[in-house]
């Protein structure tokens, strides 16, 4: 295909409309942004934006988003560099399903229709994506690798199945993990509060890799965001102390109870269950009917309440005394057992030993019930030097005072949270809190009756989802209950065709009501046996899709290692906060899992991040219910999709959120025109010599050249397109009222201006570039280095201050030193007249722009 370079007539105004029909064609022949060629030597980079869910058209998050890691991608690829910038999409989930329920279709249609209406407006939103690499999550050819994946971790132990109570969403009638709940306790997806349900559930073991999810976030230190790392850090939660076992009478097994404060055993005076944990329903099976009945009702209340009220400070304490008995490891004595809903079946063992005198929830359940609070740390002490004591009894035991204690938690209701010296703990009287943790470790494991323990936050990754329109688990189910994998060369276990099917939400999966599909013969014996009718969740496809996009198209393998030592890690990771736990921490557990495997050489999937804020309207958040939605495609229209991409890089910092009533794509757009017009009035050729033109249109060039990329490296995209915006007011002031448009600095700063707009307005800056004539695609012409003779400013302006008032301003070289330009600034008429007759007390000098002297008034 030939391209015409023709010169507009002098009364062609700038169409972006126009501008984009011309050039959507032209690349999507040229394929400029292809990564694949074996052949190239560039050293390589891999910016990834986080793929889509084909949820309809692009919204206004999508438009910055995909505007801000474009801006990387391009800049790279002018760097030299061979560009790897994927797209696909993350196309199984419960919204298609959903929707498709509303609609009476199937989830396919609905989902592939949605893919293709996005990319028709990826294409025209014109991001240098590698169109080679597209892939869609849904397809067989990407979930047969997700069984596979699932596969090597079942043989590795670290997929297993267990019942357990799940969180359960009402509204999409599925388990979610513990990471999709919201911190008020309803559905990251549905909005539903969400409820307890005990189920038989798939589990990947993501807790065995706690520590190194936990400390290899040192690795990212710098790289990516704090906000992140700090979010991940307190998911994972590590909490260092010991297990401590206690007999409970008429049980044979001991309980283990994990705490952060072992020294305080001696406090200890009764224990705690969560209600629902399978421990309470064991106890209060083991007491009396009546106690059965009570924890019964209980356990039904319970239920009815997020974690996050159970959790809450404010919240009356309820339980029921299941009436049965524990023995403290350390003092001998009967300790009454509890079920109290303010303990989590999920954290630690399950139960805790209550220590009301320093723990502010244990108090107040005390109190409320009217069971022994000890003290065993007295606060008032110091941590060093020796304890005052008023004496001692005949039998050697501190004599306390005779005044109640004004700090005694059960007259004052409030703990003795802090550290001090232990008391009324037999070995550990005297210590601090960090030698009685030790010494009460010692004598734990002595005992055989505790050990020194880590706990953490983070629980099991539960991946079951008992809906159709996702990964089918790849596992058959014996009739006797044996679990058998299906052999790899029968992946992938393709989902059966939605037709006859009824998907609407119904507490088990539509699978296994699909017959011919869930009824197959056991693969060991040929015995009748069923499928695994449930699917995975999506965050298992979304784990590892960026090592999908090495290949995509290899029916062999998941990903290639050979490339992956290429191409991976990915440098630069673009998305939204919102998936800082979820998403970032699943997509780290798979890659040290693949490590561990084998098939790849590095442990963290993201070498840095980036987060971009959110697009508001007049405040918060868009929505058709608040009536502030803006809708990209109509903003498109009006002022075309360089006007838009320019608005989101110049609106500020990636990180801030941008409300789209303060910005401005008209000026955006009159800027694009302007900078447009600069190149349709440049009248030199092409091969004109620089450096016969206007030496200080150069200098203001060439200073660009030099800052621009430190300033995108850091990410500062506004004040790169403030700064492109200078170059194209003095180039214009050039042409217009300097040395015309002929010169040749004026074609070099055109030039340097369409080669920087790429970055940001790709069909203004392929427009100009042509126009200039050459022949497309500026995307991948070369940054040109900065002349470093025209970065030396031959004189600078220094202000010169007396008593905080400007006196002078001196023009003077930029390398002057500072006893100079002292002496330059006494000497100034102007300075010595504000001085006056007052004696001179200080100056202060930072050349070479600024004196401030200070006088005696």
């Amino acid at each position: 295909m030939a391209h015409e370079h023709d010169t507009a007539s002098s009364d062609e105004v700038y169409d972006f409309a126009a501008i984009q029909r011309k050039w959507q064609p032209v690349w999507e022949e040229l394929r400029p942004f292809r990564s694949g060629d074996p052949a190239d030597k560039r050293p390589r980079k891999y910016i990834l934006d986080m793929f889509p869910y084909p949820s309809g058209d692009l919204h206004m998050g999508h438009a910055e988003a995909y505007a801000l890691g474009d801006v990387i991608a391009r800049y790279w690829r002018q760097q030299g560099f061979n560009v790897m910038h994927p797209i696909g999409w993350d196309s199984f989930g419960l919204p298609a399903e959903n929707a498709a329920i509303k609609r009476g279709i199937d989830p396919r249609g609905w989902t592939y229709d949605n893919i293709d209406q996005q990319k028709r407006s990826m294409k025209l939103y014109a991001a240098s994506f590698d169109w080679d690499r597209e892939l869609h999550t849904s397809d067989p050819e990407y979930y047969k690798w997700n069984q596979w994946l699932f596969l090597q971790m079942y043989k590795k132990g670290l997929a297993y199945r267990k019942d357990s109570w799940v969180n359960w969403d009402p509204v999409d009638q599925t388990v979610l993990a513990n990471e999709q709940v919201l911190p008020d306790g309803t559905s990251e997806r549905s909005g539903a509060v969400v409820v307890k349900k005990k189920l038989t559930q798939w589990y990947l073991r993501i807790t065995d890799y706690a520590d190194r999810l936990l400390d290899d976030l040192n690795q990212l230190e710098g790289r990516w965001p704090s906000k992140v790392l700090s979010m991940q850090r307190n998911w994972i939660g590590r909490s260092i102390g010991a297990d401590v076992e206690f007999e409970i009478e008429g049980r044979d097994e001991r309980v283990t109870v994990f705490t952060t404060r072992p020294d305080t055993l001696w406090g200890a005076t009764f224990m705690v269950v969560a209600p629902d944990s399978d421990l309470a329903a064991e106890l209060a099976a083991g007491s009396t009917d009546a106690v059965q009945e009570r924890f019964a009702d209980y356990l039904a209340e319970v239920q009815k309440s997020t974690e996050m009220e159970r959790q809450s400070t404010d919240r009356p304490k309820t339980g029921i005394d299941l009436g049965r008995v524990a023995i403290n490891p350390v003092t001998g004595e009967r300790m009454p057992v509890w079920a109290a809903d303010y303990v989590l079946a999920d954290y630690g063992h399950g139960a805790v030993m209550a220590v009301p005198a320093h723990d502010q929830r244990d108090l107040d359940f005390a109190r409320a019930f009217d069971l022994p609070i000890r003290v065993v740390v007295d606060v008032n002490a110091p941590v060093t030097g020796v304890i005052p004591v008023i004496g001692l009894d005949e039998n050697g035991d501190p004599i306390l005072p005779d005044e109640p204690d004004p700090l005694d938690p059960a007259r004052t209701g409030v703990a003795l949270a802090g550290e001090g010296r232990l008391m009324n703990s037999g070995p550990l009287d005297g210590l601090s809190k960090a030698n009685a943790i030790k010494k009460v470790v010692e004598l734990l494991e002595a005992d055989g009756r505790g050990r020194a323990a880590r706990n953490y936050r983070l629980r099991d990754w539960l991946i079951s989802r008992q809906r159709y329109w996702g990964t089918p688990i790849p596992i058959i189910h014996g009739a006797d209950g044996t679990e058998h994998p299906v052999p790899e060369d029968q992946l992938p276990v393709l989902l059966p065709d939605a037709a006859g099917l009824d998907l609407k939400p119904k507490g088990t999966s539509p699978l296994g009501a699909a017959d011919a599909w869930v009824n197959v013969p056991n693969p060991v014996d040929g015995s009748p046996a069923r499928r695994d009718a449930d699917t995975m969740d999506t965050f298992v496809d979304s784990s590892w899709y960026w090592l999908r996009f090495l290949n995509p198209n290899d029916d062999e393998k998941a990903f290639d290692p050979r490339e992956a030592e290429k191409w991976a890690p990915v440098d630069q990771y673009v998305g939204g906060v919102t998936h800082a736990i979820l998403h970032l921490l699943y997509a780290r557990f798979i890659t040290k899992v693949l490590f561990d495997l084998g098939y790849l050489s590095f442990t963290e999937p993201f070498t840095a991040l980036l987060n971009q804020g959110m697009v508001q309207m007049d405040g918060s958040a868009m929505s058709k219910s608040k009536g502030n939605l803006v809708r990209l495609s109509d903003q498109l229209e009006q002022h075309g999709v360089d006007a838009v991409r320019l608005t989101m890089a110049f609106a500020g910092p990636p990180e801030d959120d941008i409300d789209w009533a303060d910005v401005s794509p008209v000026g955006s757009a009159k800027f694009l025109a302007r900078a447009w017009r600069v190149a349709k009035d440049v009248t030199s050729s092409p091969d004109v010599q620089w450096k016969t033109g206007d030496p200080a249109l150069r200098r203001v060039t060439h200073r660009f050249l030099a800052d621009a990329p430190g300033l995108i490296e850091a990410f500062k995209f506004n004040v790169v397109v403030a700064r492109l915006m200078e170059l194209v007011n003095a180039t214009r002031k050039a042409i217009d009222s300097g040395p015309g448009p002929a010169d040749a600095a004026v074609r070099e700063a055109a030039e340097v201006t369409a080669m920087a707009l790429n970055l940001f307005a790709p069909y203004t800056a392929e427009d100009m570039w042509a126009r200039l004539g050459y022949p497309p695609s500026v995307a991948l012409a070369q940054w040109r280095k900065a002349d470093s003779t025209l970065l030396i400013e031959e004189t600078v302006v220094a202000v010169v201050q007396v008593d905080g008032k400007v006196r002078d301003r001196l023009e003077i070289s930029p390398t002057i030193a500072a006893d100079q330009l002292e002496d330059l600034a006494r000497a100034s008429a102007a300075v010595q007249r504000a001085v006056g007759d007052r004696g001179i007390v200080n100056v202060v000098v930072r050349a070479p722009r600024i004196v401030s002297i200070s006088t005696r008034g």
